[in-house]
């Protein structure tokens, strides 16, 4: 049962996590007037510095499993509120 759980949070996270950095990234893009490669190159390095952030979370608590996809979601979340 927790393989399923496990793998329902994976397939959910996929879907959710690119939308989520998409929009925080973008608005500090907006926010700094990138245009062209440059937003591009931002957008990309944004995205990965904040799911590493989290990833190195998850890891520094120990967690596996659907709790750590659990927490790398909330983090993403929280990150893209500010």
């Amino acid at each position: 049962m927790r393989k399923y759980l496990g793998l329902v949070v994976l397939i959910v996270a996929s879907s959710y996590l690119p939308s989520v950095l998409a929009k925080t990234c973008a608005a500090s893009a907006t926010e700094k007037k990138l245009t062209g490669a440059a937003k591009s190159s931002f957008l990309k390095k944004c995205e990965k510095d904040i799911k590493a952030t989290c990833e190195a979370s998850a890891n520094e608590k120990k967690l596996t499993g659907g709790v750590r996809n659990s927490h790398v979601l909330k983090c993403i979340k929280d990150a893209s509120s500010y």
